[in-house]
């Protein structure tokens, strides 16, 4: 299994309607994309959150990315980020 982390800022006042674009649009869409498994989103108050999104193999991660759908999925929120996002692909040796 492999994991990708997006490392956002948003806005303090933008945090509820990320959350629900998040979860009404994009993990949605994500379900439909090839070796996808699941998705985490956590957040603190300052506004900063970690999508985390699980895949078969990294090859599929990084077709995902390759194939332009990422970069779809984060101009849905262009407008709530206070600084543009980072990612991070990891090896996932464990999950329970």
């Amino acid at each position: 299994m492999f994991a990708r982390l997006t490392i956002v800022q948003t806005k303090v006042d933008k945090m509820d309607e990320a959350v629900k674009v998040a979860t009404e649009s994009a993990v949605p869409a994500a379900k439909s994309q090839k070796g996808f498994v699941e998705a985490c989103l956590l957040t603190q108050p300052n506004g900063k959150g970690v999508f985390m999104t699980f895949w078969d193999t990294e090859e599929d991660m990084l077709a995902n990315e390759k194939s332009g759908y990422y970069q779809e999925q984060l101009a849905k929120f262009k407008d709530m980020f206070a600084a543009p996002p980072t990612h991070e692909g990891y090896d996932v040796p464990l999950k329970a």
